[in-house]
């Protein structure tokens, strides 16, 4: 790897274009090496788990909403349209469209994969877009993996160095660029034009993280398909000849001068070599249950102190519980968020899985997680959780803080401690490190686990043997021809989708 030191410039200075960061990944997406054999499978991997969270989420309103609007988009000239999730294949919209749609069913129950360094990213939502616009010109298996490979390094790269969090800017701003850069890798583009796509890409996608405070909205699960859509437009302006704002990142009135550390900051973002291979997606992991990541591994414990103490389920057999955890999990959905929706048994879904007193409380109790059944106003307004949920507060501990910033993969952590003070006095302690899915957990994920994992969301609305035919498809991803890929989506069972209430809007 090398490093790409990065800073503000004075217009001045004059920064030439060869220096810039979007330079610098335009030249990485650009390169033509190849794609190892372990990154292949779990591309493949990952194209199964976004499916699988997608046929979870299809009947809910976000996912219908979305989805209402790309079919309002027919097929575009110059390709053959792509697919939208849920519906036949031959019903094609237009792209950034089809990435809208397919975008909001991945991310709405917050339950494919994660990366998390210095930024919070979810690299599988690189997936939509690449797919989208893959489909709709015709690429093969093996440019639409080269191109996943492209956006998982760019993101989880500039994740590693680049806090947006900090700043209150969305995370999704790292997602603009990856996806941008992913697409020219698979449309083999010429550098000059995927550095025109990432700049206009990073321009469009930088929010505030107001969509993810307070009581959380729908718009969580838009951000991310807002910034594919973006990310295909941006490339196709810049295919035309089109040109972005530059230096974007550097400029004294750009990125890093107004939005995050200011004029005198400095970062150093590693990048791969020229010829070296993209392995980022090694780094980054699935989630096991359907909640913000950093509650993976805290559902986990919690499941073990349901079986292993037993005393814990009598009625107020809990005085207090303490989860000493790392600054994010207790600043962001823990109780040093100061939020009161995380205590609040009516809130919004969205809200529920951002509350990691929320998320232990009912895992202790039921001793399982479940993507709808966790989440049910009337699990949630259960007198006896509400009882137990009002005396579970969490602190950051600093060497879970710094496990969890740790660079090195064999004490990077994402749990922590738990201490819970009985009424009679006794304390029972315990701690987790990582999630028991995590690729250093009890039970890592493998590839049985994400075929089962599709499955058993897909079951209840995809027919058996439209289960079949996705993954026999999947798994051959890197030898598909061009008109395969149109079977990277499922069709729902007759009647499902009719019993979702219609959406109209201006389209």
């Amino acid at each position: 790897m090398k490093t790409h030191n990065l800073r503000t410039h004075t217009s001045d200075e004059n920064l030439a274009r060869e220096d810039q960061l979007a330079w610098a990944i335009a030249e990485v997406a650009a390169d033509e090496v190849e794609v190892t054999d372990d990154v292949t499978e779990m591309v493949i991997n990952r194209v199964i788990d976004n499916a699988a969270v997608a046929a979870a989420s299809v009947t809910r309103a976000p996912v219908a909403a979305a989805r209402g609007q790309a079919l309002t988009h027919p097929v575009s000239v110059g390709g053959d349209g792509s697919t939208v999730f849920g519906r036949e294949q031959t019903r094609r919209v237009s792209p950034e469209w089809a990435a809208w749609a397919n975008g909001v069913a991945v991310r709405e129950l917050d339950y494919h994969d994660t990366f998390l360094s210095a930024e919070y990213s979810h690299p599988g939502d690189n997936i939509p877009a690449l797919v989208a616009v893959g489909q709709h010109v015709g690429s093969t298996g093996r440019d639409l993996v080269r191109g996943i490979a492209t956006g998982y390094e760019v993101q989880i790269d500039l994740v590693k160095a680049i806090s947006l969090h900090k700043h209150k800017i969305d995370h999704v701003a790292h997602l603009g660029p990856s996806a941008a850069a992913g697409l020219g890798t698979m449309l083999h583009l010429d550098r000059d034009v995927i550095f025109q796509a990432i700049g206009q890409a990073l321009h469009t996608t930088t929010a505030t993280r107001q969509s993810r405070k307070g009581q959380i909205s729908t718009w969580k699960a838009h951000a991310p398909a807002f910034a594919g859509k973006m990310a295909i437009e941006a490339v196709d302006r810049a295919m035309r000849g089109q040109t972005s704002p530059e230096p974007i990142w550097e400029g004294e009135d750009g990125v890093i001068a107004w939005l995050l550390d200011g004029p005198d900051a400095a970062y150093e973002v590693p990048l791969p070599e020229r010829g070296e291979a993209k392995r980022a997606i090694l780094d980054s992991y699935t989630k096991e249950h359907s909640a913000e990541y950093q509650a993976q591994a805290w559902i986990d414990l919690a499941r073990k102190l349901h079986t292993e103490h037993p005393e814990l389920l009598a009625d107020g057999a809990i005085a207090r519980v303490v989860i000493h955890t790392s600054h994010h999990t207790h600043f962001v959905i823990g109780s040093g968020a100061n939020d009161p929706q995380k205590y609040d048994p009516t809130a919004s879904r969205e809200t529920l899985d951002h509350s990691i007193p929320y998320i232990f409380t009912v895992a202790l109790q039921d001793g399982e997680w479940h993507h709808v059944r966790s989440y049910t106003p009337e699990r949630a307004g259960r007198p006896d959780t509400v009882e137990l949920w009002k005396r579970v507060t969490t602190e950051e501990d600093p060497e879970w803080t710094r496990r969890y910033h740790s660079l090195d993969p064999t004490e990077k952590a994402f749990g922590g401690r738990v201490e819970i003070t009985l009424t009679d006095g006794r304390t029972i302690t315990d701690e987790i490190a990582v999630a028991d899915a995590h690729p250093l957990g009890a039970r890592p994920f493998a590839r049985a686990n994400y075929i089962e994992k599709f499955r058993t969301l897909a079951e209840p609305v995809v027919e058996q043997s439209e289960i079949e035919r996705f993954l026999e498809v999947a798994q051959r991803l890197p030898e598909l021809e061009p008109h395969e890929l149109a079977g990277l989506t499922f069709t729902v069972e007759p009647g499902v989708l009719a019993s979702v209430p219609a959406t109209k809007g201006l389209f």
